[in-house]
This record gives structure tokens, C-alpha cells and sequence, in this order.
């Protein structure tokens, strides 16, 4: 990447805001990302002091964290929300690591691959969060060396899997605490063996505190059914609860607190929205193929007694579970046009808001890569309120004090 493209990515620009600001065509800034050409020192002192200009105070965090498998940041902006400051990120994915760079001012690059970054590298912090992916864990090797009656150690079990590296990380560094996110049916993966393999590799290969963890479904906090299994820990033991996650009331958001108004109260976004009143552009509506398509593949499955099929949804809805497939067809959420019209896509703005990012959260990335980032993502609010209850824990086992009342929300 040059360092053109690296200050790009700092200071959220897209091509044609950089154009506009640098006083060059959109052919330039190109050539200067796919380093053709190299641009003027003007130019780059100009996107350097931007950058720098946009690095936060941090001065008065109440603890450090690094994001693994940071995706566009999520858990970081949960994390923040709470007090804690980033002092290490690593995502392989070079989109999402645009995105990230757009919206967090950090004087430091992204690293990639976790699996090629030593422990030793990782600075000292005080709180892990890590969305892994979840992976087979390789059960039957381990049962043969127990049949066999062979010892195996830290590793074998979750060796060859992402959970590997965020328990080296933790071994090593030892945080005061962790918080970790997976799908809801990670509990149940290969017959709950594999999370009977995770409490224990934590509770007591690490020797961490860890109280039974819990799904939280985001539709207490935003218009989307998405059920999430949130696991925390701790170094010493605590008086942390679930019970103190201040829900509200499920439901409570509805789709028409996402949606674009259309009626001109908010200002025309890219090609998101266009004109006076801010309507959706025609490309986020289904053609006749496309929605003909999906029409007769809902009544096929629904003939042989199947659910499969697609989610239709108006300004009362809850929505179903935003994926990272969503660009290929969109068949989760498609938005009500009325009677006789196709429905549309939701645009990549929307679905900010629907995994509660907020709405100066910038998207400098193709709508197909958005899609994916937002459905790969954590809703946002879920894990705000999980670290709110959880910062006060983290205090006091820093200041080594035990442990501490948890603050009411609000």
C-alpha cells in the first residue's frame, strides 16, 4: 500500500472527496493510490496533517483493549463507548480494513493475519475483544490421543483454529479481562463439544473467571431479530451479571427508524439516495427477473412445507438477520414499495443504522463489500451495553481493589 493510499484511508476520504479537496481529477488521485504517479509534497503534507488531526484524545481512557478480527469495528466502537482505548487492531481483509481506517484515527497501521503475528508483538493491554470466526475444532484427534492415553497439551484441541490465537494472545499477555462474540449456535456446534472445549480452555487451562455466557438477541436495541452469544471474562473472580444488561423492550425499534424518510429531512447521500427529498436510487429495486425469481422460490418451498423464502418488510417490521451474503440477491430484508411494485434493497446506509452504527459512520467501500462488512458485523448498542457493566470490573481488578458496583444505565 502507498503511502498515499495509507493517508487516504486515515482520513476517510473516497476518490471523489479527495479529488475535490486536493483540487485534482479523480485520474489523479488513481494513479497516485496505484502508485503511477507520486504526488506533490504539498499534497501529502496536506493529507498528513488531516490524519493527524483526526487522532482522538485518549488521554483520559479508563483502560486499554485490542480488537482481533476487528471487521469495520464494531466491538472497538462498543469498547470506546465504555471508556477503553485501542492500542492494537488486526484484520486480514483489505475492505473491511478501509472502512476501519476510515472511521478510526489511529497513528498506527491495521496489522493483518493474526496468525502471523507473534504474542510478543502484541502491546500490553487490558481487555481482549475478538469476534473469531468458528471453526471445526479437530475433537477427534484429541479423543484418539486420549484413547491412546497420550498427554496433550494447550494447543492440541484448538490447534489449526482462529480461538487458538486469541487463547496464545490471552496466555500470554494475561488482561484483566476478555470479551468475546460468536454465533448463538456455537453452543450446539458438534453437539456443544466444541464450546464444552472453549469454557474449558478458559475457566481452567487459563484460569480465568468466566460467568455462564448469554445470547442477546439485538432487536431490544435495534429493528433486526439477531441472536449473538457474547462470552466474558476475568482474571480474578468478580460480581460481573448478565442481569445488569439494561434491555429494553424488544420490539421497541421498528423498521422506520432506519429506513430512508424520502420526504427531504435528510440531505442526499452519494448514490444512496438522491434529490431534493433524499429518495432511494431505482438500483436498490429488484428487477422483474430478480423478484419473479425469488416469488417462485418462496412458492416452492413453501409447497413442500418449507420456510425458505424471502423476508418482506415495512416501517413495522423487525427485520430478519442481516448476513454477509445480503449482495447477492437481498432476499433477507427487502423493503415494501406497495402493492403492484417490486421491493428494493436496503442501501448500505441503512444497514449502518440497523447494525446501530451512527450516521457520521463513513462507508468508503463498494455497495457488494458494504453489504458484507455490515453483515459480518456486531450490532453495535449489544456490546456498548455488555461493556458498560463490564468497565467497572476491569477498574477495580487494575486498580486491584476486586471488584465494583456496576452504574445504571442511562
Amino acid at each position: 500500500m502507498t503511502e498515499f493510499e495509507l493517508l487516504l484511508q486515515k482520513t476517510g476520504h473516497s476518490v471523489s472527496e479527495a479529488a475535490e479537496i486536493l483540487g485534482y481529477s479523480e485520474s489523479h488521485i488513481y494513479r497516485w493510490k496505484r502508485g503511477e504517479e507520486t504526488p506533490r509534497e504539498g499534497v501529502m503534507n496536506l493529507l498528513r496533517m488531516e490524519a493527524e488531526a483526526r487522532q482522538p484524545d485518549t488521554s483520559g481512557a479508563a483502560f486499554s483493549f485490542i480488537d482481533l478480527f476487528a471487521g469495520i469495528g464494531g466491538l472497538r466502537k462498543a469498547m470506546e463507548s465504555a471508556g477503553g482505548r485501542c492500542v492494537f487492531t488486526s484484520e486480514w481483509d483489505k475492505y473491511a480494513q478501509q472502512t476501519y481506517d476510515a472511521n478510526f484515527a489511529d497513528n498506527r497501521p491495521i496489522a493483518g493475519d493474526i496468525t502471523e503475528i507473534e504474542a510478543e508483538e502484541i502491546p500490553e493491554h487490558d481487555v481482549l475483544v475478538a469476534g473469531f470466526p468458528c471453526q471445526p475444532f479437530s475433537i477427534a484427534g484429541v479423543s484418539k490421543k486420549n484413547a491412546l492415553g497420550r498427554a496433550h497439551g494447550f494447543d492440541d484441541e484448538t490447534q489449526g483454529t482462529l480461538f487458538f490465537d486469541v487463547l496464545r494472545i490471552l496466555k500470554h499477555h494475561r488482561p484483566a479481562a476478555f470479551m468475546l462474540e460468536n454465533v448463538k449456535n456455537l453452543r450446539s456446534h458438534d453437539k456443544g463439544r466444541t464450546f464444552e472445549v472453549i469454557m474449558r480452555k478458559l475457566r481452567d487451562e487459563l484460569g480465568y473467571y468466566v460467568p455462564d455466557p448469554r445470547v442477546i438477541d439485538a432487536a431490544h436495541f435495534v429493528p433486526q431479530h439477531r441472536e449473538r452469544i457474547v462470552i466474558v471474562g476475568f482474571r480474578e473472580e468478580v460480581s460481573f451479571s448478565f442481569d445488569d444488561v439494561a434491555l429494553p423492550v424488544r420490539g421497541a425499534r421498528r423498521m422506520r427508524d432506519i429506513l430512508h424518510p424520502e420526504n427531504g429531512i435528510e440531505n442526499p447521500e452519494g448514490h444512496y439516495t438522491l434529490g431534493n427529498d433524499a429518495t432511494v436510487s431505482d438500483k436498490y429495486t429488484l428487477t422483474d427477473k430478480l423478484w419473479k425469481y425469488l416469488q417462485d422460490y418462496a412458492a416452492k418451498h413453501k409447497a413442500k412445507g418449507n420456510g425458505f423464502g424471502f423476508g418482506l418488510v415495512d416501517g413495522d417490521s423487525i427485520a430478519r438477520t442481516l448476513s454477509a451474503r445480503y449482495y447477492k440477491d437481498g432476499s433477507e430484508i427487502l423493503v415494501s414499495r406497495g402493492d403492484g411494485n417490486n421491493p428494493r434493497r436496503l442501501t448500505p446506509r441503512e444497514c449502518a443504522r440497523l447494525m446501530g452504527y451512527p450516521e457520521d459512520f463513513r462507508i468508503p467501500v463498494s455497495d457488494t463489500q458494504a453489504y458484507k462488512q455490515f453483515g459480518n458485523s456486531v450490532a453495535v448498542p449489544v456490546f456498548a451495553e455488555v461493556a458498560r457493566i463490564m468497565e467497572p470490573h476491569v477498574r477495580a481488578i487494575l486498580e486491584g481493589q476486586g471488584t465494583a458496583p456496576v452504574r445504571k444505565a442511562g
